[in-house]
């Protein structure tokens, strides 16, 4: 199991995400860290395990009001080792400009226009798709990045908004669909993790990659749960050896 943990970043601050309630969001109470800061949220993390994939979500960007692009890529800059992920709203269309990045995008469902979606997908290869879920709305974005597989990259998030922040345990039925449905793409659950037992259930799914926040924060994954996950064979290519 390949464990990426996450950073929601709010006003220049790491924030609690509660189903994608973005304007309630408060910053961060962790057993890793004595401050929101991102810098102190990344060393935490670390200091759990030496992990070399983080995911970041820019929610004043997704949200447009304003951005953190600049705390990002200090972050980005101070840690070459680790490949990060962000989410910052960007659309399909943008992602030409974006070839000199030194972080992977994220293309978010929910931040395509879906009225005047590209006909063409061909600039997605080398990103990550987050197919966004939110509570009561259900999936958000244009049906055709839903309904069409030939357009996903490798990697796609399935978010389960409506299961963030909160003790219910990630969307199995919905994950289980699509492992079977395609079983040629590498899912990444996001939502509801909260323990090593959801962590065991999602390898027994076929999903081999979870973006996990609160259960680390909260230190119920900690270094011995991550290391025995860590040691399990792995049926497929580990996610960071991919790009």
């Amino acid at each position: 199991m390949n464990i990426i943990p996450v950073i929601d970043l709010k006003d220049g601050l790491v924030v609690s995400a509660q189903q994608g309630k973005r304007h309630a969001y408060q910053p961060i109470h962790s057993t890793l860290c004595a401050s929101s800061l991102i810098e102190d949220v990344l060393t935490g993390f670390l200091s759990v395990y030496p992990f070399k994939t983080l995911y970041i979500a820019d929610l004043n960007a997704i949200s447009h009001q304003g951005n953190n692009q600049k705390l990002i890529n200090d972050v980005i800059s101070n840690n070459p080792s680790i490949t990060f992920w962000v989410d910052n709203g960007i659309q399909i269309q943008q992602l030409p400009s974006y070839d000199a990045l030194k972080y992977k995008p994220v293309i978010g469902s929910e931040s395509q226009n879906t009225t005047h979606f590209p006909g063409t997908t061909a600039h997605l290869i080398n990103t990550i798709l987050s197919l966004d879920f939110f509570p009561e709305k259900g999936y958000t974005g244009p049906a055709e990045l839903l309904n069409n597989a030939s357009l996903w990259p490798q990697h796609i998030i399935l978010m389960a908004l409506e299961r963030v922040g909160k003790d219910r345990g990630p969307d199995i039925e919905r994950l289980s669909h699509f492992c079977r449905k395609h079983p040629e793409k590498d899912f990444i659950a996001a939502g509801g993790i909260r323990h090593e037992h959801d962590l065991l259930q999602l390898e027994k799914t076929g999903v081999h990659h979870a973006l996990i926040a609160s259960a680390l924060h909260s230190g119920v994954i900690n270094t011995l749960v991550i290391e025995k996950l860590q040691a399990k064979k792995m049926p497929r290519k580990n996610i960071t050896e991919a790009f």
